[in-house]
């Protein structure tokens, strides 16, 4: 009878109502409070019943009142700090941004996607990130020591960053084991009996363009190197400048997919044959790596887990616990295809 009793009642043009809520589950109206709130203090069978009422009555909670009692807007910032053309080129961002939005959803957060690289957007930003509009942040493709991280824990805003920081300041993070995925990409080359490795570098005011260039000098030295950043054309180019200066060179580590991409291209359109000429590595592992001619051997960063750590991490911090450790360092694979 009350389950007809509380259809009855959100029937017509009202919306359901907490009270009824808790008269169709059977509960008081403080458990409903707490299972809409998130709290654990609600047993197992009380949370089920309210949950399975919110379902059959279409409640929407009040999220302005939820608000004001949770002091959380149950909203995350995801900033990246690229442009929009390198944010919808690039497969990392698109796999990244896919598995922190899975996270958030299954907590029952809204993500607010973020794109920043112009002053007048950074100044913005800085503007919004506060406690009055997000719970936390979580910061994609920082540039060189860039204090926004420092800034936002100030103010009491949450922050995880995707990569460790490249200067001294100390942050929350979660990266790839970059150093080691470039060290084992030209130790492979090396073993195959290649002897000029050159490499063609990301952006070096990025964590992940310094370790995977450090990676590439604890096996081959100083080396040979040409400049990048991250993007096709930018491996195109320096492929380009790379056989002008050692024609002579039978091996390639690119930084990423797109880049090794770029590469492969210029050395096909010079004549050099992959890989019996020329080896090619990239790093990603992204789909490029699959459709490459020939597809591209590459080192695999677990993308997807990184985006589930950020979100663990933070949702720790909003919680008021400090995660331990605080940074956190993915392992990388060697994937063989037949450029290499």
């Amino acid at each position: 009878m009350a389950a007809v009793t509380a259809r009855s009642r959100a029937s017509g043009h009202r919306p359901p109502t907490l009270d009824q809520v808790a008269e169709l589950a059977g509960v008081g109206r403080g458990t409903v409070s707490r299972v809409i709130n998130g709290s654990a203090q609600v047993s197992p069978q009380a949370r089920a019943a309210v949950e399975s009422a919110i379902a059959e009555l279409g409640y929407v909670p009040n999220r302005a009142a939820r608000t004001l009692v949770t002091q959380r807007t149950d909203s995350i910032a995801l900033v990246v700090f690229e442009s929009g053309e390198r944010f919808f080129a690039e497969p990392f961002f698109g796999r990244i941004v896919q598995s922190i939005s899975t996270g958030l959803v299954e907590r029952g957060l809204q993500m607010v996607l973020m794109i920043a690289q112009a002053p007048h957007e950074r100044q913005r930003l800085e503007g919004y990130l506060t406690r009055q509009h997000v719970d936390g942040a979580l910061l994609l493709s920082l540039h060189g020591d860039d204090q926004l991280p420092t800034q936002l824990e100030h103010r009491g805003v949450a922050t995880v960053r995707a990569g460790r920081p490249t200067g001294v300041s100390s942050c929350c993070y979660v990266d790839a084991d970059n150093r080691g995925g470039a060290r084992d990409a030209v130790t492979c080359l090396r073993n195959q009996g290649r002897q000029r490795i050159a490499t063609i570098t990301g952006a070096l005011d990025l964590a992940a363009g310094l370790a995977r260039l450090a990676g590439y000098q604890d096996v081959a030295g100083p080396g040979t190197v040409a400049h990048g950043d991250f993007s096709e054309e930018s491996g195109a180019a320096a492929m380009t400048r790379l056989l002008d200066e050692d024609p002579a060179l039978d091996a390639v580590f690119a930084a990423s997919d797109a880049m090794a991409a770029g590469a492969m291209r210029v050395l096909r359109e010079r004549g050099r044959r992959v890989p019996e000429d020329v080896a090619v590595i990239g790093f990603d592992d992204s789909v490029i790596a699959r459709h490459t001619d020939p597809p591209l051997t590459s080192v695999n960063q677990p993308i997807e887990q990184m985006g589930q750590e950020m979100v663990r991490l933070l949702l720790s911090k909003i919680d008021g616990v400090e995660p331990a450790p605080a940074e956190v360092v993915l392992s990388t694979s060697l994937v063989l295809r037949r450029s290499a």
